[in-house]
């Protein structure tokens, strides 16, 4: 079980695989940083980079 931060704040989530960590992260970030994902102006590309760096993270961890 791995125990990652969120990218934009200090909140962590849990998770045996990157799809597990990002599902438990997915509340939190609905919440708190509802902002970005309802940003008009993120492309695909945009979340294709940020499931990339992210998955990076995970796997260093």
């Amino acid at each position: 079980m791995k125990t990652l931060k969120c990218d934009l704040c200090d909140v962590t989530a849990e998770g045996e695989t990157f799809e597990e960590w990002m599902d438990a992260l997915r509340p939190h970030y609905m919440e708190a940083h509802a902002d970005v994902i309802n940003d008009p102006s993120h492309t695909r590309e945009d979340m294709e980079k940020w499931m990339a760096e992210n998955q990076a993270r995970f796997d260093a961890a």
